[in-house]
């Protein structure tokens, strides 16, 4: 096989482009008009992002890929008369929220009382990740959310302030009041040393 076919087999899976270059916004348009193309382009520029996201929340793989479906099925139903006015993270972040809050409180109502978490991900020593999850856990709930909108989904604060609906002052003080204590705590210093 020559190069031209191993790239030709590298951009497209099945008659759908991986790599499709219209913005969210025209991929949505064109989902409207029945392009299934476009909503598979949507799908995969933004499933791994939803399953990052419901897992943050729910903490279990099973369950961050049931949000994953779920997601992308509420998106669909959505179509024809979405309009696009955000960015599609924006768009998806309370979604995704809402339906992890869903998929924890029935794995809550039906897990039996030995059951085991699943594994953290590898990709970061278990010890710094036990000492970030206690220290961002101690923070109240809307500026740890607030901080990992900002830094680990990387939305912008009025991204951040549309999709928490919320206005942006309360989105910076949120953000502010986190990294003080964030910068104050010696578990997490080390990270804004030099900042």
């Amino acid at each position: 096989m020559d190069d031209a076919e191993s790239d030709d087999e590298d951009d497209w899976e099945g008659s759908a482009p991986v790599h499709d270059r219209r913005s969210d916004a025209e991929l949505v348009e064109a989902a409207s008009r029945g392009d299934v193309d476009a909503f598979e382009a949507l799908y995969r520029r933004h499933r791994d992002w939803v399953v990052r996201l419901a897992l943050r929340f729910t903490g279990s793989e099973h369950d961050a890929l049931d949000v994953l479906q779920d997601t992308f099925a509420y998106l669909l139903r959505k179509l024809p008369s979405l309009r696009l006015t955000a960015r599609m993270t924006t768009f998806l972040y309370p979604v995704v929220k809402h339906l992890s809050v869903d998929a924890i409180r029935r794995r809550r109502r039906h897990a039996p009382a030995n059951a085991v978490p699943d594994a953290a991900a590898p990709d970061q020593p278990q010890a710094d990740r036990e000492e970030l999850a206690a220290v961002l856990g101690a923070l109240p709930e809307p500026h740890r959310e607030a901080v990992l909108m900002r830094y680990v989904d990387g939305m912008s604060l009025a991204e951040i302030a549309e999709a928490l609906d919320v206005p942006l002052g309360t989105v910076k003080s949120r953000l502010h009041n986190a990294l003080n204590v964030l910068r104050d705590d010696p578990r997490t210093r080390r990270y804004f040393l030099g900042a």
